[in-house]
């Protein structure tokens, strides 16, 4: 395989609109397209073909990592056309690659639904905005067209803090810059620690892995910035308990002290595949932390979260299995796909049974099963 190749296969995962190209020995290159697995009709991968392939894209440095850590991780622009963020790593002594697709264009809020309180939401001076959910499920996107937002319409100094950088953000109205873990800064918690005096106002955290990146995103929301960050938990009242959970026992109660005061909103989200044309649609849970949900994470009460998010919807509030019931009762989704994504599969499967409808198998299963 040479380089050639290479190039004609992310030109096919530019063309058809995939989100992720599987490269592993023993399978032909493999698609993630609309959320399915499809292999490409080209011949099957050996272990030479994966070395040539990983050479190809791969820089020095991160050759280097794969080799003594057995795994490396890297972004990397596609002419214009595209960026990649590429995951290597080895199995059963052999190489796997796996690139996925980081659209050049920026969305709107429209074009992925995110609700429209969210703009009101971030005009704030400070505070902590969480975007919550699976990997995978649309979170940079989000992020990327809060941030794009505030780019197109306020003077700020944003700064921010990925491994690696996904969307690369222009100045426009706002100083943007982007510090990449590992190439621009060592960690998270060390980007962190100096970015307080760098004058920043907006401060986006790609993710939130260990304590000290949490202590100093809550200290920066507190100090007068307006953080943003990304954990990997389903629905809005587990975050809390997460963030929460992450410190001793000793110092919960502060936390949640400062929690309550600093958090501003946590957005959780799925990604699911659509029925009604080809493609993908986000569902989401939307907290607004109001004076009387401050008081609920303060005194350790976030079980009754879900129940005043259903009564904080002229807040823009909504539970994420709502959000996920209304997607399917339009025809969006398929009932499987909203249980998979829910947070309570038993009561959405309930709800479809009391239509006289079944949550079986979907058809792909049938599919695979008959080819």
């Amino acid at each position: 395989m040479s380089t050639m190749q290479i190039d004609r296969l992310l030109d096919t995962v530019v063309k058809l609109g995939a989100s992720d190209l599987h490269l592993t020995v023993g399978r032909p290159p493999t698609l993630r397209l609309h959320g399915h697995l499809k292999n490409l009709a080209t011949k099957v991968l050996d272990s030479d073909d994966m070395v040539s392939l990983m050479k190809a894209i791969t820089p020095e440095r991160s050759q280097q990592e794969l080799q003594e850590e057995g795994g490396c991780d890297f972004g990397f622009a596609y002419g214009d056309a595209a960026r990649f963020r590429v995951s290597i790593f080895k199995q059963r002594g052999d190489i796997a690659i796996v690139c996925r697709q980081i659209p050049n264009r920026l969305l709107t809020f429209e074009q992925i639904g995110l609700p429209e309180i969210c703009k009101e939401l971030i005009r704030r001076p400070r505070g902590l905005f969480l975007v919550t959910g699976p990997t995978g499920s649309g979170k940079s996107t989000s992020l990327a067209t809060m941030i794009d937002f505030i780019n197109m319409g306020m003077d700020r100094h944003i700064v921010t803090m990925e491994d690696p950088i996904e969307y690369y953000h222009y100045h426009k109205k706002c100083i943007v810059n982007q510090r990449e873990v590992g190439s621009d800064v060592p960690s998270f918690s060390e980007a962190l620690r100096r970015v307080l005096r760098s004058d920043p106002d907006v401060i986006l955290v790609g993710e939130m892995r260990d304590l000290e990146t949490i202590e100093a995103a809550i200290r920066a929301a507190e100090t007068g910035h307006l953080v943003f960050a990304t954990l990997h938990t389903t629905g809005a009242a587990k975050t809390i308990d997460r963030v929460v959970d992450a410190f001793p026992v000793t110092q919960q109660n502060q936390i949640r002290v400062q929690l309550s005061t600093s958090l501003i909103a946590i957005v959780s989200q799925a990604l699911l595949s659509r029925m009604d044309t080809p493609g993908l649609v986000a569902a989401y849970e939307f907290l607004v932390v109001t004076p009387a949900i401050a008081n609920l994470i303060r005194d350790n009460k976030t079980f009754r979260i879900d129940s005043s998010i259903q009564t904080g919807r002229k807040f823009g509030m909504q539970l994420l299995d709502d959000h996920l019931w209304s997607l399917y009762m339009q025809g969006k989704i398929s009932a499987e796909e909203m249980v998979d994504k829910s947070k309570n599969p038993s009561d959405l499967t309930d709800k479809v049974h009391k239509l006289g409808r079944t949550v079986g198998r979907t058809e792909l299963d049938q599919d695979a099963d008959s080819e």
